[in-house]
């Protein structure tokens, strides 16, 4: 049973991709500071797989604290690291802290898995990397733009790291998965999205406006050029994105990889716009949603979705649940949490 270090573990896509590994077979420790966390997740998760993975309290910001961490916990056989702040609007108002807690996190933890021999680490990348795209859907060779946000910098610059320090350490193998937008819960709904405060993503302020907890659902923009004036992205079932964490590490534990950093879009490959995310959970909740068009949000883009051509055929994985699962299993979630 080989052991897997998931940092910001409790998270909202950290915590799926804890199931899976444990549904795989993996013994897996959490790191999380909490900061948008809440130790109920650990509950959730052991609920669902029986068994209670192993959980620290800790904030990697800390040097010295990680240094400990490493010193205390042996035979770690591969990383994913998903702890990092990842809301675009809130970067643009706080970009010292998006730079603090992005990337002097990714630095300790290179270092001490260099300093303890751990060669397999997956990293939570980000279609923000892209920018404003020249050509849809995205593939991997797209040019990295300049970011129109601090957290989507910190994502070109944390690749950037990872590609620098796995060209002068040949040993080290990283895969960096590139998001697109993640939505959704566990169909026990044990788990799933719960941000502190205002949601800063679409779903989560969708399912709390039709739980009463929000009067309205602001949509950003209308006047774009898509075919509703609603910016467009591509969705993906967070399940679907959790799986991918685990196909990608067995690559690298079976070393199946071709270079020691790759990166695979991990997408539908199909964009919706805002609107149309809104019209189909007023179907699949049978719930009118009150919402408003407002301004448009510093660093937006108009439309991203992916080709994920690369990752269904060189990993072998593919999205398999509908936006309908996702709204679904959200709303699901949230009458859980609400107690509706």
């Amino acid at each position: 049973m080989k052991k897997i270090l998931v940092t910001g573990g409790l998270g909202y896509i950290g915590s799926h991709t804890v199931v899976e590994l444990q549904n795989s077979g993996f013994e897996v420790i959490i790191i999380d500071n909490l900061s948008n966390s809440s130790l109920n997740v650990l509950e959730g998760i052991t609920s669902i797989t029986k068994k209670p993975p192993i959980f620290e309290r800790l904030d990697l910001r800390i040097k010295a604290d990680v240094i400990d961490f490493f010193h205390r916990h042996e035979q770690i056989a591969g990383v994913i690291h998903f702890a990092a702040s990842k809301a675009v609007g809130e970067s643009v108002e706080q970009p010292l802290h998006y730079y603090e807690n992005n990337i002097s996190t990714l630095i300790y933890l290179l270092q001490e898995c260099k300093a303890h021999g751990i060669h397999n680490v997956i990293f939570s990348s980000s279609c923000t990397v892209y920018g404003e795209p020249d050509r849809l859907p995205i593939t991997e060779e797209a040019p990295v733009k300049k970011a129109t946000s601090p957290y989507g910098n910190t994502k070109q610059i944390s690749e950037e790291i990872i590609e620098d320090t796995c060209e002068v350490d040949p040993q080290l193998k990283c895969i960096a998965l590139r998001y697109f937008n993640p939505i959704g819960a566990h169909h026990s709904a044990m788990i799933g999205e719960l941000p502190v405060g205002v949601p800063q993503n679409l779903v989560p302020f969708i399912t709390q406006t039709a739980a009463g907890v929000r009067k309205e659902l602001s949509v950003f923009g209308n006047d774009y050029e898509t075919s509703d004036g609603s910016c467009i992205r591509d969705y993906i079932h967070v399940v679907d994105l959790a799986k991918a964490h685990v196909v990608a590490l067995e690559r690298l534990l079976q070393n199946n990889n071709t270079s020691n950093f790759e990166i695979f879009n991990v997408g539908t490959g199909k964009g919706t716009s805002v609107l149309e995310v809104v019209k189909a959970f007023e179907t699949v909740s049978g719930t009118k949603l009150p919402y408003k068009v407002v301004e448009r949000r510093p660093g937006d883009v108009v439309s991203v979705y992916a080709d994920t051509t690369k990752a269904n055929e060189i990993l072998g994985w593919k999205a398999e649940r509908s936006m309908e699962d996702a709204l679904s299993s959200a709303w699901k979630w949230e009458q859980h949490i609400r107690n509706i």
